[in-house]
């Protein structure tokens, strides 16, 4: 079978360029019944069945974008469903078949990855995680709590810290606490953009850039909804929650402070393969 470029070719050189069959034969390497043939017709290779069999798709075509211009990623069934209330009548084959075609079109482009190699005191990871369970703070009462993580990717070790709000006094409360316990002082902190410490634009907050400026830290705020960017954090917030907090039981903030300092102490001793201490 003619390739689509070829008959591309072929076609321009005879409809638009003018060229003659026996010069579009010599330049190709075909024989003048396969140049006119492909000159001629009206379909390309390799695609007339595809058209054919989307032909029935093809009225449904504008509603079918605005389905999966609401959810890129909405099934083949769910669209099917709804194209039948409105009279399509063909089969599911036929309307994948019209989904790959144009699904492509709503989806975002994908995302490129690369391995990311780290210096010693480059970068900090940290961010907020919320607790699945609440913190006894005396008198019977408990309150709902967070920890505030810290990692260096170089040596992957961790530091967390226990407050109870996400005001910038309780987070910045938290970091210092975290880098007393790696000691030491990277040159910048890796964080997303927390209310109390962004201010939009990938600034921050007044309160947060004189604390950075006390200190001498820079900052990279990442992009929103961009978690995959701490990967190392997001996984170790998994780890805690399975291997730190289920099945324990706290008395107060001081036992659970005891209980985790026991255990990164542990965490902080596993040998990494990747690690460089």
């Amino acid at each position: 079978m003619l390739e689509v470029e070829k008959w591309a070719e072929i076609r321009k050189m005879s409809r638009v360029d003018g060229l003659s069959q026996r010069e579009i034969s010599r330049r190709c390497g075909l024989n003048r019944r396969t140049n006119q043939a492909s000159a001629r017709g009206n379909g390309s290779p390799g695609l007339q069945p595809q058209e054919f069999r989307s032909l029935e798709a093809r009225p449904f075509r504008d509603e079918i974008g605005h389905l999966l211009e609401e959810n890129p990623i909405l099934s083949g069934v769910r669209v099917l469903e709804e194209i039948r209330t409105l009279g399509y009548t063909g089969g599911k084959s036929i309307l994948n078949e019209h989904l790959r075609e144009i699904r492509p079109r709503y989806q975002p482009p994908p995302r490129t990855y690369q391995r990311t190699t780290y210096r010693p005191g480059e970068l900090a990871q940290i961010d907020l995680m919320e607790l699945r369970d609440q913190v006894p703070v005396g008198h019977g009462q408990s309150r709902k709590a967070y920890l505030l993580t810290l990692e260096l990717p170089f040596s992957k070790k961790l530091s967390a810290e226990l407050i109870f709000a996400k005001r910038f006094e309780d987070i910045s409360f938290g970091i210092s606490s975290c880098l007393i316990q790696i000691g030491c002082l990277p040159k910048k902190l890796v964080l997303d953009r927390e209310a109390a410490l962004h201010k939009g634009g990938g600034k921050p907050t007044d309160p947060f850039a004189a604390y950075l400026g006390q200190l001498n830290l820079g900052w990279v705020i990442l992009a929103a909804r961009d978690a995959e960017a701490k990967g190392a954090l997001e996984r170790n917030h998994r780890f805690i929650h399975g291997n730190f907090e289920a099945g324990r039981r706290f008395a107060n903030p001081a036992d659970f402070r005891h209980q985790l300092d026991l255990w990164l102490g542990r965490t902080n001793n596993r040998k990494h393969r990747t690690a460089n201490r």
